[in-house]
């Protein structure tokens, strides 16, 4: 399934295209205050924007902002929690799905029990990646998600994306980091005066 953009204006950004397909992982790079972010979010539709934005042929204005944030997920690198326990965080998803989620990123079923006050970054990282995947997207837009990790951790991430991607989850990442973008994107994109360019390899 393609995630198809065209013509996304949103303040200094655009006109700008950007398609992803099922299995891509896209790198997402550019010098700080370029609109990275800004970027995820108008794909998102969490920021208001113009341009033609569709999801496997099905025009995003067909369906409502809710709907289309299911399929077209944006994780913050710093993700909003609510409750003081994981678990509510989770709510209305299948136990048995979240429990699976969990175990593949590493985290035991405890971990629903956990005081979110207590969590480290890695923990962090891997539980708010979990609580977008039981939702079941099939695009994600990760803003930075190694940032703040340490090498284990990090590497650890890496692996996560690689291995939903593997299964099919378009996937499009913001870095920093020019050598992260290599090792762990199947494309790499810069964004750079408002506008988008292939890095080819």
């Amino acid at each position: 399934m393609t995630l198809s953009v065209r013509n996304l204006k949103r303040l200094s950004l655009g006109p700008l295209d950007i398609e992803v397909a099922s299995g891509d992982i896209v790198a997402l790079t550019g010098p700080s205050g370029t609109g990275k972010s800004l970027l995820l979010r108008a794909i998102a539709d969490l920021d208001p924007s113009e341009g033609e934005f569709s999801l496997g042929g099905v025009e995003r204005g067909t369906m409502s902002a809710p709907a289309w944030r299911k399929q077209v997920m944006y994780i913050p690198a710093y993700s909003g929690w609510w409750a003081d326990k994981v678990e509510p965080h989770f709510e209305g998803a299948t136990r048995g799905l979240v429990i699976d989620t969990l175990h593949r990123l590493g985290l035991e079923s405890t971990a629903l029990g956990w005081d979110v006050s207590h969590l480290s970054t890695g923990e962090r990282q891997r539980l708010s990646f979990a609580r977008a995947i039981v939702l079941g997207p099939k695009i994600l837009m990760l803003d930075e998600p190694t940032s703040g990790l340490d090498a284990d951790n990090g590497a650890k991430m890496e692996s996560i994306i690689t291995q939903y991607a593997r299964d099919g989850l378009g996937i499009v990442f913001v870095t920093h980091d020019a050598a992260q973008a290599a090792r762990l994107g199947t494309r790499h994109i810069t964004l750079q005066d408002g506008q988008l360019t292939e890095v080819l390899s």
